[in-house]
């Protein structure tokens, strides 16, 4: 299932790999494969992916189970030890007789979209998800933790609109995920090696680049709404971080 159509040479941007009991066998079983999550600056792209698949399969997950997911979204955000099973699924890293199932996260340009495996259950998905986020370090797992609980309540299309929605931002672009601040200073004209501006020079910086895309001073009519939003976007990360 992918949210777009592919278009353009594209780039695998985060990927996760899902072990899983195949429909007809009676055991609930899951392991984890291979994972290429960039999470640094969090929720980076990797965390996106992660938010994606939980709001991907969280509406198709049976309304009983929903409260224990929450649950144990905050027990691992807190770091408490969680017996085995979990929500009727056993964790093991044997993946003999298991399917696999992938999910990516896929860049285009400047634009990004999701590929997700049809195999499994909802909830073997969603508790993937979860076992990733488990294996993460403490301080990231606490900052993506709300995030996930944040993307179950999702369930509208997966697009430019979502991502801004799950990290907070108005901006969606592969460079703003990737590294905000990088972007923002770049956006804002500021020179190479520029690593903390004055909140007055942000202030500058940030009324020059809105002058020079606004209509009323040359710039183009049809872009300037979305190139003002991000400059609004840059300037906020900068004075925020």
């Amino acid at each position: 299932m992918t949210t777009t159509e592919t278009s353009g040479p594209s780039e695998v941007l985060a990927e996760v790999e899902f072990w899983h009991s195949r429909p007809i066998t009676p055991t609930r079983r899951l392991s984890l494969g291979g994972l290429n999550l960039p999470i640094d600056p969090t929720p980076g792209l990797g965390g996106i992916l992660l938010g994606a698949i939980v709001a991907a399969h969280a509406g198709e997950v049976h309304e009983d189970l929903i409260p224990d997911v929450h649950r144990l979204i905050s027990q691992i955000e807190q770091g408490e030890r969680i017996v085995q099973p979990r929500l009727r699924h056993r964790f093991q890293a044997d993946r003999h007789g298991l399917a696999r199932s992938v999910h990516r996260m896929i860049g285009e340009n400047d634009s990004i979209r999701f590929e997700f495996a049809e195999g499994g259950t909802p909830l073997q998905h969603v508790l993937g998800a979860v076992y990733v986020l488990e294996r993460l370090d403490p301080s990231i797992r606490r900052k993506l933790a709300p995030m996930m609980l944040k993307a179950m309540k999702w369930r509208g299309p997966l697009n430019q609109t979502f991502v801004a929605y799950l990290a907070g931002s108005n901006a969606s672009t592969i460079a703003a995920m990737a590294d905000p601040r990088a972007w923002a200073l770049e956006l804002l004209g500021f020179p190479p090696g520029t690593v903390k501006p004055s909140k007055r020079e942000i202030q500058v910086r940030f009324r020059e680049s809105l002058r020079d895309v606004h209509p009323d001073h040359g710039g183009d009519s049809r872009t300037a709404s979305a190139n003002i939003n991000d400059l609004s976007e840059a300037r906020r990360v900068l004075l925020s971080s």
